[in-house]
């Protein structure tokens, strides 16, 4: 089968100017220290321009307010917005509003559920509501068949318990998407829904954002944290679950699937970024008798960072593709390679691009200490790498069946090739 990854002009066309929309009216934002309300304000009119240009909420069909764009496409797109951490929320696509958006939109497909469309779904895309997926726990970590957190049912209510954190822009939401079991008595894959939470919701209590690697100055209430959250006897509506009980894996597969291939394409928009970076300094740096572009080291880090990214391109918009033709479900090994290959030449690329600036990349004077900093946590969120490799390895190593002579055994070949062609040896020993 073979590979397809162009576009149509007039979408190339609609690139070009995300390119330059990005680069002239979003990328100034990050050096102005705006409070969200503000950043929220300044925003606006961008986001009004996004939408006339049908760019809006791309990730979702047009019939739910989406540009209905495949993964290829969103992929594309997806790689300009990488260039800076504002840009998703511009377009309406960002993290975790886009995925919650997908799950609740896939959820009613399966429930039937309309009214969490006027409810939920509508204000969130018009970017009236902010959403918070709540699934991580102590304890849990990369098993998520370990989650405790429970919703159990109580006439027309759940009622729901549980400790969760990393529950990223949990602290700024308006609802929570709450994965919870609601089955203990069967396999966890089959007992586990999501539950729509408001935050507001009394016994729902958002502890603190947990400062990291990226953030580690404590704040509250700002985008980008993460929070740790306590349920306590939390009551809401049983109309509140997304999709039939029993699916919360089934939704968490929908919503990471497209989300990890976007994550890719962002960061290989960001390692751009740290590319472009370096070769400029390459050029202008003059140390040891020559610029820093004439020393051999140099050269391997610019020639290693564009075979590595361009490698990682290729096999993200393969993965996406292959989303498009067969689906996330039959898309599993390209999109756990991407997903470890992917941020781990984020980190290379950044790395060397700190490393030519000295002591100016490992200042806040340029945006790269901060880009090394969030690089890193790529390499956990979504599942860490060496949970993905063993996804990758499992399914490879299902082709293949134990033998008791290795297959390439040269004497056994050999001998079979003897077999195999026995009349036209004897033949040529005849005419010897």
């Amino acid at each position: 089968m073979a590979w397809d990854f162009s576009t149509e002009p007039e979408f190339e066309e609609k690139l070009a100017w995300m390119r330059s929309f990005v680069r002239e009216e979003i990328l100034p934002l990050e050096v102005v220290d705006l409070e969200y309300d503000t950043f929220r304000k300044a925003v606006a009119p961008l986001q009004l321009e996004v939408k006339d240009r049908g760019l809006w909420a791309s990730h979702l069909p047009p019939e739910l307010g989406g540009g209905g764009f495949g993964q290829v496409k969103l992929g594309l797109m997806h790689e300009i917005l990488g260039q800076c951490s504002l840009a998703p929320f511009v377009f309406g696509n960002n993290a975790p509003d886009s995925g919650n958006a997908e799950i609740i939109a896939v959820g009613m497909e399966s429930s039937g559920n309309e009214s969490h469309k006027e409810k939920w779904l509508q204000p969130l895309l018009d970017g009236k509501l902010r959403s918070a997926f709540s699934m991580t726990e102590p304890g849990a970590g990369a098993d998520p068949t370990l989650l405790k957190t429970s919703a159990v049912r109580d006439g027309d209510e759940w009622v729901i318990n549980g400790h969760k954190w990393f529950t990223s822009n949990g602290s700024i939401a308006d609802f929570l998407v709450v994965m919870a079991v609601t089955n203990p008595d069967v396999h966890p894959y089959q007992g586990s829904s999501m539950i729509l939470v408001p935050t507001d919701t009394p016994g729902v209590d958002i502890l603190r954002d947990i400062p990291t690697m990226e953030h580690p100055t404590e704040h509250f209430g700002r985008p980008g944290g993460h929070s740790e959250i306590l349920y306590t006897d939390v009551r809401v509506p049983y109309d509140n679950l997304v999709g039939r009980e029993g699916e919360g894996f089934v939704l968490a597969q929908k919503r990471l699937g497209p989300g990890r291939i976007h994550h890719c394409m962002r960061w290989l928009g960001q390692s751009k970024r740290a590319f472009d970076m370096l070769c400029e300094r390459a050029v202008s740096r003059y140390t040891h008798g020559s610029v820093l572009a004439e020393k051999q080291t140099i050269q391997n880090w610019v020639a290693d960072s564009m075979a590595e990214m361009t490698a990682a391109r290729l096999m993200t918009l393969h993965a996406a593709w292959r989303m498009d033709q067969v689906g996330a479900a039959n898309a599993r090994v390209e999109i756990a390679m991407i997903k470890y290959y992917g941020a781990t030449v984020l980190y290379n690329v950044i790395d060397r691009a700190i490393q030519i600036h000295g002591s100016l990349g490992f200042s806040t004077d340029l945006p790269l200490e901060h880009m090394y900093r969030a690089a890193r946590a790529a390499r956990i969120y979504d599942g860490p790498d060496e949970v993905h490799k063993v996804t990758v390895a499992r399914k490879l190593l299902k082709d293949y069946k134990p033998v008791e002579v290795p297959t390439e055994h040269v004497p056994t070949r050999r001998a079979a090739a003897q077999r195999k062609f026995a009349d036209l040896l004897d033949a040529a020993s005849l005419n010897s």
